[in-house]
């Protein structure tokens, strides 16, 4: 189960990125791009989601396209969409049923869809396991 706190501690040691708001919420940019940031759902999407409405925190993360975005629908029980970003290259993610290390590459993926390529590339040639 991940927390706020997780979010922070990637997001923010991502280079580039700085802590700000989009819409009000907590939100993460790079070079003035959102790339996570705080979701709570909205009555509409409640009602939407009916019974499968997650209760506890919800982060959204940009995906590189749609293609990205699928993978992820398919591959993570914690990922879900509402009709609001059904054309968005985004998901939503439930940090109460998601580990930290996977919530750490979505947040990793979600700054490299939105920074410079240079950016991405310097990152990835000193981050190389």
């Amino acid at each position: 189960m991940a927390e706020w706190s997780d979010v922070e501690r990637v997001a923010g040691g991502l280079p580039e990125a700085d802590e700000s708001t989009s819409f009000g919420n907590r939100a993460f940019k790079v070079r003035g791009k959102t790339f996570a940031w705080d979701r709570p759902l909205r009555k509409k999407e409640l009602a939407e989601l009916g019974d499968a409405a997650p209760g506890g925190p919800v982060l959204g993360v940009r995906l590189a396209d749609q293609v990205a975005k699928q993978a992820v629908l398919a591959e993570h029980e914690s990922a879900f969409t509402v009709d609001h970003f059904r054309n968005f290259d985004a998901v939503l993610i439930e940090l109460d049923h998601i580990d930290v290390d996977t919530l750490g590459e979505l947040i990793e993926d979600a700054w490299a869809s939105q920074a410079p390529p240079r950016l991405v590339a310097d990152f990835e040639a000193n981050n190389q396991d």
